[in-house]
């Protein structure tokens, strides 16, 4: 468990709103509404079908609240938290009808950030041991990078820039069209507050001096070798923080992590991290434990 701060609600309505209204359409949940009464209640559980780290569990309860705001949800695990296999996650209660309507969106959104942070988590431990950290990219879905960042803290790692608009990152193309990286990194020191770092993306160890003669606060190391990023680090020396990138997994991560650098940021947490499989099931006492697609 790390200590993590919750989305806040400001941040998640709009979003999980969108996707209900996405999903209901015109003439709301047809199928449920037709075949199920309108005073009939039930009870469900959120079962893990693979153990992970589950996240994403306001989002849950903000589907349920919107469509019926008298569904509850009985946590058995906490955000961030652990889960075998089997385990159940969360119960839920209230009208069935509208747990049903409910029920692919929250799903939707647990099912996405727990396969993030779980990955994370387990990446997270590769390193584990090393000063390096874990940390992610822009490479998120439109419109829901807010969450998908919220995912990798909730599996220990931590986050890069989330836009455009809060730190320089100088990429190659920034360095062929202004001509060099001394011209990029003094129009960018030159244009920017004094609060804002300035982080350069090399990939050779000539780039590399360049960077440091024009002195950077972060050096992006992309697709170097091992050999080549512990060379790098010994240049930087502790005059800048050190991020390494390119062909991340948990295999080989540890012989990264082992060269000194302080960050490793991984592009396929965000955009390319399998779901973690979770269901929603009948109680059992109503011999209908199913799931429902």
């Amino acid at each position: 468990m790390n200590s993590l701060a919750p989305l806040p609600q400001i941040i998640m309505e709009p979003i999980v709103r969108g996707a209900l209204l996405e999903d209901l359409g015109r003439a709301g949940d047809i199928t449920s509404n037709a075949i199920i009464p309108a005073d009939c209640k039930a009870t469900l559980a959120l079962n893990a079908r693979q153990a992970g780290v589950v996240a994403g569990l306001d989002l849950v309860m903000f589907a349920f609240l919107l469509v019926d705001p008298g569904i509850s949800m009985q946590l058995r695990c906490p955000e961030g938290g652990k889960v075998s296999a089997g385990e159940t996650i969360a119960n839920v209660r209230g009208p069935a009808r509208s747990l049903l309507t409910a029920e692919r969106t929250a799903l939707n959104f647990l099912c996405r950030l727990s396969g993030i942070a779980t990955a994370t988590a387990a990446l997270v431990d590769a390193v584990r041991g090393t000063k390096a950290r874990i940390i992610c990219t822009r490479k998120t879905t439109p419109g829901l990078r807010v969450l998908e960042k919220y995912a990798v803290r909730a599996g220990g790692g931590a986050n890069h820039r989330f836009g455009l608009d809060d730190a320089v990152l100088i990429k190659d193309n920034h360095i062929a069209l202004a001509g060099d990286i001394r011209t990029a990194i003094e129009r960018a020191r030159g244009a920017v507050g004094h609060m804002v770092k300035i982080e350069v993306e090399v990939d050779t160890l000539e780039q590399l001096d360049l960077a440091l003669q024009a002195g950077v606060d972060a050096v992006l190391l992309d697709n170097m070798s091992v050999e080549d990023l512990a060379q790098g680090v010994a240049m930087v020396g502790g005059r800048a923080i050190t991020e390494a990138s390119g062909r991340v997994t948990p295999a080989t991560a540890p012989a990264i992590a082992a060269t000194g650098v302080d960050l490793i940021s991984v592009g396929w947490l965000t955009h390319s991290a399998p779901i973690l499989d979770i269901g929603l099931d009948m109680s059992a006492d109503r011999n209908l434990s199913r799931h429902l697609n």
